[in-house]
């Protein structure tokens, strides 16, 4: 009997110990701690949520009608090439998010009916007019709502925020919570940037080129579009570089005349990282898949001493003069650059670009002082409760509520320890939850003493009241255990991120409760009982 309770003590020993040493990080003693425990001991913790330690809350709207249009230019230059291999002479051009094909001949309706059936064809004068079926065009909609929701995930991830929440809301909405973000603006530009990485030949052998002016103030954009709209030809479109004087910090904005076709996309990247040049100035190194590497090795050999445009998003990066062939797949984006514009590009370009842009519903930025107030709200409460639960045990269980206390507080030090263990966030409904499992605790202590008090009302020793009643009331608590846990469960798959901190912390809290009730509170009885022949026991 005394072994068994001495491998229980020290297992109940080590537990504690585990749980410290996995939530010192969270305690000012931690940064007192020796360099060695620093680097080899756990260092992250518990993580505070959004509502605690503040941060950004996000609503994006994905611009569905978009990707309809993005996927309607695609089918646009397959059509134009199905056309062309087979020799039929006709003008393939969008307007809205129709194609309009001339002239349209029966030869035409029945190629798109064959190799495009997800189109509504009808015939306009001279002209066949296509557009995406409306089942079609939803289910693009919905696609990029899921693609957006990945990119997102993917760019917020290599940011590094700790413990974000990335959810989408109805059919077009997504949700994003940043907590702790010291840079708002810079993680706003990172989500919304589409990141849409085109390659395209400068064309400087058009008359218009030599006419466009070499360099203009930054807002006479629009003013050279309107001038040089309809003197631009139907398959070349007016772009913008922007470049910053190093020495003088002058920014000039130089007009290039570009192929509206990309020779070239960022669907096909591989890799993208921030390097340094001769003058420790930063820039994006790209390098192409399989594919893109062959692509690039072609459009480069068949346009030498031509440039070409690096373009994201409609901004032209650099537009290099290609001097000879490049194999490889490897290349620069060079530009004005700081080092955390360079990183950020290099993410948008690894994460890929979204599939529509991304439309700002709601940007609150929650303060510190709010995380602050409801920090002290939520210790308040919870110190309060636990106060207040600890005397009520004592007054009315004597020496057995003793021993309950010292479970409860067992189950409040594992508990915390198990949270810092899987970096769990800890918001107000993870408070709330911890509150719960407090209550559920002395819940579990209240029916074991009942059943003692009954057994030894019933004449037995304390010792076989002891263990009769922790067996009888054993399935009692067990089964209301499993019950919650299952509740958890579901909270846990289908809430959002503020739910699923209820539910963890309610989890932990009943599994650690099991384990307090039934192995903390009957190894002090045990140990009580083996130590003497007691006669009375104080419940």
């Amino acid at each position: 009997m005394k072994k068994n309770v001495l491998w229980r003590i020290l297992f109940i020993g080590f537990t504690v110990l585990v749980a410290v040493v996995f939530f010192l990080p969270n305690t000012p003693l931690f940064s007192s701690m020796p360099d060695w425990w620093q680097k080899t001991m756990p260092g992250k913790g518990i993580v505070l949520g959004l509502d605690l330690q503040g941060g950004l809350h996000l609503v994006y709207e994905v611009e569905g009608q978009k990707a309809v249009e993005t996927s309607t230019d695609r089918y646009v230059s397959l059509i134009r090439d199905n056309l062309a291999k087979r020799k039929i002479q006709a003008d393939v051009k969008r307007n809205g998010l129709e194609i309009q094909i001339t002239p349209g001949t029966q030869e035409v309706s029945d190629i798109l009916k064959t190799s495009y059936p997800f189109l509504d064809t009808s015939s306009s004068g001279q002209s066949i007019v296509a557009r995406i079926d409306g089942k079609e065009a939803t289910k693009i909609e919905d696609n990029a709502v899921d693609q957006a929701l990945e990119t997102i995930r993917n760019r917020v991830d290599q940011f590094g925020v700790a413990e974000p929440t990335i959810v989408r809301q109805g059919d077009r909405d997504i949700v994003v919570e940043l907590p702790g973000v010291k840079d708002p603006r810079r993680a706003i530009d990172l989500i919304g940037k589409t990141a849409q990485l085109e390659f395209k030949i400068v064309d400087d052998e058009t008359p218009v080129a030599a006419q466009l002016p070499s360099s203009i103030q930054p807002g006479d954009e629009e003013s050279i579009l309107r001038q040089f709209q309809d003197k631009v030809p139907a398959d070349d479109e007016v772009l913008f570089e922007r470049k910053v004087n190093r020495e003088t910090g002058v920014v000039s904005i130089a007009p290039l005349l570009l192929k509206k076709q990309a020779a070239l996309t960022g669907s096909l990247l591989s890799e993208a990282k921030v390097s340094l040049d001769n003058l420790a100035q930063p820039y994006v190194s790209i390098s192409f898949n399989a594919e893109g590497a062959k692509l690039f090795d072609e459009v480069t050999a068949a346009n030498v001493k031509k440039r070409m445009a690096i373009i994201l998003d409609n901004n032209v990066y650099s537009a290099p003069v290609i001097q000879e062939r490049i194999s490889g797949g490897n290349a620069q984006i060079t530009g004005s650059f700081s080092m955390d514009e360079a990183k950020d590009l290099a993410i948008v370009l690894r994460a890929g670009a979204l599939p529509a842009p991304l439309k700002m519903l709601q940007n609150v930025t929650v303060g510190p002082s709010l995380g602050s107030d409801s920090i002290h709200a939520g210790l308040l409460a919870g110190i309060m409760g636990t106060i207040a639960v600890i005397v009520f045990m004592i007054i009315y269980y004597r020496l057995s509520g003793v021993v309950a206390d010292f479970a409860l507080v067992l189950n409040i030090v594992i508990l915390f320890g198990a949270m810092a263990s899987l970096n769990s966030t800890l918001s107000l409904p993870g408070i709330a939850g911890i509150i719960l499992a407090i209550g559920m605790a002395v819940d579990s202590n209240v029916l074991m003493f009942e059943r003692i008090r009954d057994e030894i009302r019933s004449g037995k020793t304390p010792r076989s009241a002891v263990d009769s009643g922790y067996h009888k009331a054993f399935w009692t608590i067990f089964d209301s255990h499993v019950t919650t846990l299952i509740t958890a469960a579901v909270l846990f798959q289908f809430g959002t991120g503020p739910i699923k901190g209820f539910a963890v912390t309610l989890s932990l809290g009943v599994l650690i409760n099991l384990y307090t009730a039934l192995i903390g509170t009957k190894t002090i009885f045990d140990l009580i009982n083996s130590r003497r022949d007691v006669k009375k026991l104080s419940i």
